[in-house]
């Protein structure tokens, strides 16, 4: 694979890089139009989606940082993107072109005022991931294997000005009107500053890794302090296959079941009882290994709960909550989804199609045992996500409803819900963790 000896940094850069992306995506357009003026229109509109991803994807992965994440986050939504974005921005999750090993040494040596082959015994220059925000290298140390984590140089000090070329983009994918977005993106923005600070995750993953050691079924890796600063990540390596993997080539429900099982159950023990969350449910955070463990690797996008929107969001989770009108009405009050200058049309709308959303979306919370490799289950769910876009635009409402809260928490329960469809788990037994709710 290519390697990168630098990252554009400045914003004029990065903004020259995505204005010259721009003009390749208007020149598809026009092969677009010409195509379908004297052919197949679906196939020419298949056509463009595979030229834009691609386009939009190589000028991404070079820039890499909060542009190469949203695509990132994006690969997860399914039911947002045609297939041709999906199949392309899900290799930001753990496939872009590495740091350069002069790069790689550089990089080092700011932060720690020594080469890698100073600090262990044996440093590999090759890196074995690339990733959105960094890629890892495998070491060693005093015979224990390592992994180590680093950081795309300038990634941090981009965000800001990354957002907002993105930010126009995203207002009209999603149908944002109003000031009232910019909560959303000041959410995204935050997370991303939190997932690049490195000692930050430190912390937060030896904190999760001990208060979850007790789920069965699950691993950790060891983490280093001494050999970690704000930008360089060190743990013990993990030997296994990314989840992804482990969809294609296992055929035995049983293991299925049972990783499937652990990630529910590391999840509801996160949201129910730490109250914050491992908010990037994507397979390149997640491996199998031989005796068929989940090991869970990147705590850097943590998303803490706060209780005013803990309670309301799963008192609806509860089929008896959910269809008492009155109780109901309150509880998307309370969560932002109503508001109170909403006019008659604009309550009864918001009322219906997110009662419809919340019945289906929370159908597991309402069984003992649940079927997440069941194709009916995600089809209502992308039925009804592509209807509330589709009716918004069309009626011209403002698809910026909900607390801020829900950008993170809802994307952690589809990436969930889409890593157990992936893996095929068909029974994972949901009420083993109500006594948590």
């Amino acid at each position: 694979m290519e390697t990168i000896d630098n990252i554009p940094i400045s914003k004029v850069k990065r903004a020259s890089k995505l204005i010259t992306t721009g003009a390749k995506v208007g020149a598809n357009y026009l092969k677009y139009y010409g195509s379908k003026v004297i052919g197949d229109e679906e196939k020419a509109r298949e056509k463009l989606n595979e030229a834009n991803a691609e386009d939009i994807y190589d000028s991404l992965k070079n820039l890499k940082g909060s542009a190469l994440k949203v695509a990132q986050m994006l690969s997860m939504e399914q039911n947002i993107l045609p297939e041709a974005y999906v199949e392309k921005f899900s290799l930001a999750q753990f496939s872009v072109p590495p740091l350069s090993p002069a790069l790689v040494s550089k990089t080092f040596r700011n932060y720690f005022g020594k080469s890698p082959s100073e600090l262990y015994d044996s440093f590999d220059s090759k890196s074995t991931h690339a990733a959105s925000i960094g890629q890892v290298h495998q070491a060693e140390l005093n015979g224990e294997k390592l992994a180590v984590k680093i950081q795309y140089p300038g990634v941090a000090d981009s965000i800001s000005s990354d957002l907002a070329m993105v930010k126009p983009v995203a207002i009209r994918m999603f149908n944002l009107k109003g000031k009232d977005s910019d909560k959303y993106f000041k959410e995204v923005e935050q997370k991303l500053m939190d997932e690049t600070n490195y000692r930050n995750e430190l912390a937060q993953s030896i904190e999760v890794a001990e208060a979850c050691k007790h789920i069965p079924n699950i691993r950790f890796p060891k983490f280093y302090k001494d050999y970690s600063t704000d930008r360089i990540l060190t743990m013990s390596w993990m030997d296994g296959i990314h989840l992804s993997e482990f969809a294609k080539v296992n055929k035995d429900p049983e293991k299925a079941n049972r990783i499937g099982q652990a990630l529910w159950d590391f999840y509801m023990y996160q949201i129910h009882v730490l109250k914050k969350v491992h908010a990037d449910p994507h397979p390149g955070n997640f491996l199998v290994d031989d005796e068929g463990n989940l090991i869970v690797l990147d705590f850097g996008c943590m998303k803490e709960i706060p209780d005013d929107f803990y309670d309301p969001y799963f008192e609806l989770a509860d089929n008896a909550k959910l269809n008492d009108p009155s109780v109901f009405e309150q509880k998307l009050y309370e969560l932002e989804i109503l508001k109170t200058e909403d006019t008659d049309n604009e309550k009864e709308f918001f009322s219906d199609m997110f009662h419809g959303l919340l019945t289906v979306f929370t159908r597991p919370f309402n069984n003992e045992v649940f079927d997440f490799a069941d194709k009916r289950f995600f089809a209502e769910i992308a039925q009804l996500g592509e209807g509330f876009a589709r009716e918004t635009q069309k009626r011209k409402l403002n698809g910026n409803r909900g607390s801020k809260h829900f950008l993170y928490v809802n994307r952690t329960f589809f990436g969930l819900y889409n890593l157990l469809h992936q893996i095929g788990a068909s029974h994972v037994k949901i009420g083993s963790t109500h006594h948590a709710l």
